[in-house]
Order: C-alpha cells, then structure tokens, then sequence
C-alpha cells in the first residue's frame, strides 16, 4: 500500500472515531487545522463557525480552485441510546480532500492556487451559508465537492462527473379557524378541515411532468385536550423536491396559494413560511468535462458512468447560487456503500478512498490550464 493510501485510510479512522454534529465538530476542525498547517498551509480556523480554510500558493499568478469537504456527523438512536455515528460520509469526504491537499503540497504549484474548504453544518443545511458570510469563496473562482454513492446509483470503481442534487423547500402552515362547542359547528370555523382541504388542493397540483418534482404533507396537527371543541389552530408542512429551481419557485407559488385558498374556502386563515431549503444544482460544463477526463484516467472507461440525478439536497448549491461567476461540480464516488446513507451500520469500501484521492488530484493537476 503506498504511502498516500495508508495515510487516507489512517485519517478516515481518526475522522470515523471522533464524530461531531453540525457546529460542535471541534476535534474534528482542529486536526484538520493542525494537518494542513502541518503542510504548509495557510490556515485559517472558526470560519462561519467551526470551519478550516486552507491556502496554498502556487509559484505564479492564476485562478482560485478550491476542495470542499463537509465535516459533520448525524446523530442516531440504536438500542435505545443516542449516539453520533458518521453515517453520510463525511468523514470519507474530509480524508479524501486532506489527502489531496497534502500530496498537492509536496508536489507544489506552478500555478494558481489551491484553497481547502473543510465546512461545518451541511446536515442542517446551515454550514455552506456561514461561509459565504464569513467570504471563504470570495476570491474562488472553480469549487469541487464529492459525494459517496449509494450501491444502486454508483459501485466500486464507478464514479459520476456530476451529481445534480434536487432543490428541496419544507413549508410549514399554521391555519387560524374560530373554535366553537362541538353541538354548534355553525358558530365556529374548523382548522383541521381545513387543513384536510389544503392537503386534497396540494396534491392537484402538478408540473411539467418531464422534471421531475414531489410535494408530500409530512405532518398534520390539530385539536387540544377537549374532543367536544371545534378545533381553532391547527398546523401543517410539506416537502417540496425538484431538480430545477425554477420549477421549485413555481411549485412554491402554487403550494402556497392552495393551501392560503383552501383555508380561506371555508372562512379560516392560511399563514405560510418555509422553515428550510436548498437550491438544486447547476454545473459547469467545464468542470463536468475535467470530472470525466479524470474519472477516466483513475478508473477507466468501463468505470465512467453518466451525470446522475438525486432526488437528495445539498448545501454545497448556495455557494453558486451566491456566487453565480463560480464554476462548480459535484463527482459522486462508488464505493459499494450499503445499506444506505444515514443509515447508523453505513459501511463501504474502504478503496473507494484513494480512487476518490487520484480523481481529485487529476482534477487538481489541472490547475495550471484553467483561465
């Protein structure tokens, strides 16, 4: 096993065994601080909370390429007890990206330079935002991220140029009816029907059936301790998906107006916000063609699939969406990953880690042709 291999695969079982959730990846954040200043790096620590930036510079001017690597772990009830298991893989991702940015040092730059983002909070949806606020891709001009794969969309020694996440909206309604003695339903204005109502109006609604978009009630709640009272308040979400951003903007619209108008049928009020999102993504052909170029070179023809669609969010899509200039990619790496991301027992192939390593770094090595 050569050095870079064995140095990919001890960090990942560093990373695996000190899991952290979202803005208290202390440990983690400070040993890959500590890793790339060790490079010769310049570090940069606490950026939009816990996250590392790391710079290095080549030997003349040229663009900013930048590595994102999210760090945060999930937590998981097993056996009745809470625990923090990494179980999406970003502990895969942060070693990968570590890996790269040390062989990258030792070889040097000639060119450009080489930023390192490890970025905290991608589970909540918060990390990507925080550093946009903190300006950690202010002077990035191509930004590429990894993902590992599930069995059924990538295997081992299989890897995607591009994984075009969806755009995903959770909406959250609280409907104001009038409450009223359950002998006189005339004298008040039942929430829950209406809520019954906005979730038969929502599911009317459909789009251009060739992009692909869902809209799911997730919870409904209603009524208090007395089942003789006409309910007053009751609440609602849903689940928006799309793979476009402007469908999702439609869909929002129209989500929205359903559930204000079904509640307004029958005289109750409809208030309507979304509680969290992400933007779906949009690629740059450039980077997706450096992906394949790479993909190819590490693993073949035979292990070059096509762009693949997830129905999945990502965080890593603000960063475009703030920065529209920004060309990005997100490369999905089969590595036999069973029996499922976010499951607590996630297991892969642990060689995916340095097939993902050589990917990188030919995309790196690019560095010096890029404009």
């Amino acid at each position: 096993m050569s050095d870079l291999a064995s140095f990919v695969k001890e960090t990942y079982g560093h990373l695996h065994g000190i899991p952290e959730i979202a803005l208290k990846e202390f440990k983690t954040s400070a040993y890959l601080a500590g890793q790339l200043e060790s490079f010769g790096y310049a570090v940069e620590k606490n950026v939009g909370g816990t996250g590392v930036v790391g710079v290095l510079q080549g030997d003349a001017p040229g663009p900013v390429f930048a590595l994102r690597a999210d760090m945060d772990a999930l937590a998981h009830v097993v056996d009745g007890q809470e625990v923090l298991v990494h179980s999406c893989g970003h502990d895969a991702h942060s070693a990968i990206v570590l890996a790269v940015a040390k062989e990258t040092a030792r070889r040097g730059l000639k060119k450009g330079s080489l930023k390192i983002l490890f970025q905290p909070a991608e589970e909540t949806l918060a990390g990507a935002l925080a550093m946009i606020e903190a300006g950690a891709i202010d002077d990035v001009d191509y930004l590429v991220g990894l993902h590992l794969r599930h069995i059924a969309e990538a295997k081992y020694k299989q890897a995607t140029p591009a994984l075009y996440h969806g755009a995903s909206t959770m909406l959250q309604a609280t409907i104001e009816g009038l409450s009223a003695h359950g002998a006189r339903p005339h004298l008040g204005v039942n929430a829950i029907d209406a809520a019954c109502l906005a979730v038969q109006t929502v599911n009317t609604i459909h789009l251009n059936p060739v992009i692909p978009a869902t809209v799911k009630v997730t919870k409904i709640h209603g009524g208090g301790a007395s089942i003789n009272v006409i309910p007053d308040k009751a609440e609602i979400a849903f689940d928006l998906r799309c793979q476009e951003n402007a469908g999702m903007e439609e869909l929002v619209k129209r989500v929205t107006l359903a559930i204000e108008s079904s509640a307004a049928s029958i005289g109750a009020k409809a208030n309507v916000h979304s509680v969290k999102g992400v933007p779906a993504a949009e690629y740059h052909q450039e980077l997706i063609d450096i992906a394949k170029e790479a993909i190819t070179s590490v693993l073949g023809k035979e292990g070059l699939l096509e762009p693949t669609l997830t129905p999945g969010g990502e965080d890593f899509h603000f960063f475009v969406k703030h920065k529209p200039s920004l060309k990005t990619v997100i490369v999905g790496i089969g590595a036999d990953l069973v029996p499922g991301l976010h499951h607590p027992q996630m297991s892969f192939n642990q060689d995916a880690l340095v097939d993902a390593v050589n990917i990188l770094l030919k995309m790196t090595d690019k560095l010096g042709e890029l404009k």
